[in-house]
């Protein structure tokens, strides 16, 4: 069974993918399409892997990913960075044909953008700090740069922890009601002293907002397709070590 690449009509044309964990070489927990070289999977099945996820997009190119911290910071790429160079960041954007820029998450939302016309592309790793810190924003900025033009971008947010597999505590809510009081729409209540809050709909709002006027969410909840997906909440409920990561793939055609 090849890897299972699932793909948004606002982005239809440009290659790209959301990849879940089937279709891959690694075994056990990180069964099969483990990306993550931060995992203790074998190192030389997570590049396989990588291999495999990006010849699922585009096959034959290179592959440029970046050591993820949660920031909202965004690259430029021209070509792929050595794994143990790669720069810190949240975000990359190219224009570059050939050339896929990968993001990995495990209940994260991954976002996938693109400018047709302009012949420019971004992703976003957008977890709850980088998604409130404007990683979004500053991914659409830094396509502009390259030539893109936001009225033109279209963007997709894949697969992620959905808001009733995403519990918090009152304190996360009200950080996110101080950054901005209409943010109360994204909660709501669960168990006593703890809110569901909705990742994906945060997202969409902030693309909306800094004028994305086509954006999809894929509707895939990451924790609760346990046979489709890796999750980091859903292994440290179930008190296991480490976890796999997947990858979203977006490129410009050469």
């Amino acid at each position: 069974m090849g890897p299972d690449v699932i793909t948004a009509a606002p982005l239809a044309g440009v290659p790209h993918g959301f990849l879940g964990r089937r279709g891959g070489v690694s075994g056990g927990a990180y069964a099969s399409l483990n990306v993550g070289t931060g995992s203790p999977d074998d190192p030389g099945l997570v590049e396989r892997n990588r291999r495999i996820a990006a010849d699922a997009v585009l096959a034959g190119v290179q592959l440029a990913t970046v050591y993820q911290v949660h920031s909202a910071s965004c690259v430029p790429v021209s070509e792929p960075w050595p794994l143990d160079e790669r720069p810190h960041a949240d975000a990359m954007v190219t224009d570059r044909p050939g050339v896929l820029v990968g993001i990995l998450t495990a209940d994260c939302a991954p976002v996938l953008l693109a400018d047709r016309q302009a012949g420019v592309v971004g992703a976003a790793h957008a977890g709850w700090k980088g998604a409130i810190g404007g990683v979004t924003d500053n991914t659409i900025a830094a396509m502009e740069v390259l030539g893109a033009d936001r009225s033109r971008i279209a963007a997709a947010i894949g697969p992620c922890i959905a808001q009733a597999s995403y519990e918090v505590d009152e304190g996360f809510l009200v950080r996110f009601c101080e950054d901005d009081p209409a943010n109360e729409r994204f909660f709501k209540p669960g168990r006593p002293g703890h809110q569901q809050f909705d990742l994906a709909g945060y997202v969409a709002a902030r693309l909306a907002g800094a004028g994305i006027g086509t954006v999809a969410i894929t509707g895939q909840d990451t924790l609760a397709e346990e046979e489709r997906f890796f999750s980091y909440r859903r292994a440290a409920l179930a008190g296991e070590a480490s976890y796999g990561r997947q990858i979203s793939l977006i490129g410009v055609e050469g």
